[in-house]
């Protein structure tokens, strides 16, 4: 906190957050700031939760500050969204508190969380599962909201309370040892103090601050890495797998550093769907591991559906992440993009919309000389009097042949795509267009060599590809 900050106090109702207002009160000349009180109701509690609402907003007045709140129904918000009720409340309430800094209403947000709900947070990420990012707990600072009680126990800020005559509103929920929280702390904090060791709580805390210590400083390697070794373009990113799996300087690593290597890998991967996830979805160790796995031994084209609708596909010695935008897209996506399309040039110009791929190809009938700067172009123009009907473009399919112009014999279209490196995902969908069940042209090569310009042709074809945006 800096002189002239407008500080928010988030203040619930609850113990910890009341004495957090006290201690700011006692402060606040001495500190310069602007203080005011913001309440979230979750409307969780029914009565309960407006006399919290109530009990705040006459605190709030007792010390002639201005008071904000705001409310929403959490339990509807967290059914709609097929989330955990903590977690959508807790976006719901940071949201808020986000809003009134965004707003210009405050310069910050003070959170009255404590090393007891620190030790909490600790070891309930242990016991779901976490790694370094889940050691460090709750962070003192995120953005502009910070937490100068962390350092603090619960049973001090009671005992302050008490000392100030001060009373505050008790949250039943906490007392609901139905939930993970509630049993942390009732049951197991205290039997691990009692039984186990005495400064639990301290040492959790202690974890917490070396664990975020050394993440801060992984990820500002990290950073390094991915600055050099990811490209981003058109909605995707792509990474060698010589940059996921080796060295700088193509180095033998001794068995230490193999395992420092693959920490970074697993980091790597992380920081690309962070990068992409705009999506819920939760990523856990055994999905960056199938990332991995698929990266080292997976076929060329092969490719995971993974939460937060990103899809994650080989492509030679790359690795290209994609965001699906719903369901229905990443439905398309595993579906081969079919289409057949007739094509009737006998009134001249054609244009033929193509959904599937989003985009126009245009048929323009052009008179062809028999001599001049054209024929340097006619491997991209074909001969209108040997197409025959029916004329249809549609997706390549396999088995389809050419022998574009320039090549002596014909050729799968696979083995020319693969030449010409277009990935099994790109390929998807890719337009050819037949006369009589002939392939006489495929997008990106020139035309077939017994159906393009020549000295004799009179009047030639030309097709053009434009994207257009769908519909809503």
């Amino acid at each position: 906190m800096r002189p002239g900050d407008r500080v928010g106090v988030a203040v619930s109702g609850g113990a910890d957050s009341v004495a957090l207002l006290l201690l700011l009160l006692e402060l606040r000349k001495e500190l310069g700031v602007v203080l005011s009180v913001v309440h979230f109701n979750h409307k969780l509690r029914g009565k309960a939760s407006d006399l919290d609402e109530r009990f705040v907003a006459n605190l709030t007045a007792k010390h002639k500050l201005e008071f904000r709140s705001a409310s929403a129904d959490v339990a509807k918000k967290a059914k709609k969204e097929r989330a955990n009720l903590e977690d959508a409340g807790r976006r719901a309430r940071y949201d808020y508190f986000r809003s009134l800094v965004a707003s210009g209403a405050c310069s910050l947000i003070a959170v009255a969380h404590t090393a007891d709900d620190q030790a909490e947070t600790v070891l309930a990420h242990l016991l779901r599962g976490t790694g370094l990012a889940g050691l460090g707990g709750i962070h003192p600072l995120s953005g502009p909201i910070f937490r100068p009680l962390l350092p603090v126990r619960r049973a001090e800020l009671r005992t302050y309370l008490r000392r100030k005559k001060q009373s505050w509103r008790e949250d039943a929920t906490n007392r609901d040892t139905k939930r993970m929280r509630a049993r942390i702390r009732k049951k197991l904090l205290p039997l691990l103090e009692k039984q186990f060791q005495p400064a639990i709580v301290e040492h959790l805390t202690s974890i917490a601050n070396l664990a975020r210590e050394d993440e801060a400083f992984l990820d500002a390697l990290l950073e390094q890495r991915m600055a050099a070794a990811v490209r981003e373009r058109d909605g995707e990113v792509r990474m060698a797998l010589a940059d996921l799996f080796v060295a700088g300087g193509g180095k033998e690593l001794n068995i230490d550093h193999q395992l420092g290597f693959a920490a970074m890998s697993k980091r790597m991967v992380r920081g690309i769907v962070r990068r992409l996830k705009k999506q819920g979805g939760q990523w856990s160790a055994s999905h960056v591991d199938a990332v991995l796995e698929l990266a080292r031994d997976g076929r060329n084209g092969t490719s995971l559906s993974l939460p937060g609708s990103i899809e994650v596909r080989k492509d030679r010695e790359t690795l290209v992440f994609r965001v699906m935008q719903n369901a229905a897209t990443n439905r398309a996506r595993n579906t081969p993009r079919e289409f057949s399309y007739d094509i009737d040039l006998s009134r001249g110009a054609q244009d033929v919309r193509v959904p599937e791929l989003g985009c126009v190809f245009r048929f323009t009938v052009i008179d062809w000389p028999s001599a001049g700067e054209e024929n340097n172009k006619r491997q991209m123009v074909l001969d209108r009097e040997r197409l025959r009907s029916p004329l249809v473009l549609r997706n390549w399919r396999p088995g389809d042949r050419l022998r574009p112009s320039g090549h002596q014999n014909a050729h799968k279209l696979k083995r020319l795509l693969n030449e010409k490196h277009i990935s099994r995902w790109d390929r998807e969908g890719w337009p050819v267009l037949t006369s009589a069940g002939v392939l006489v042209w495929a997008r990106g090569f020139a035309v077939a060599s017994d159906f393009a310009a020549d000295e004799r042709t009179c009047s030639g074809i030309t097709i053009a590809e434009e994207s257009f945006e769908p519909a809503e």
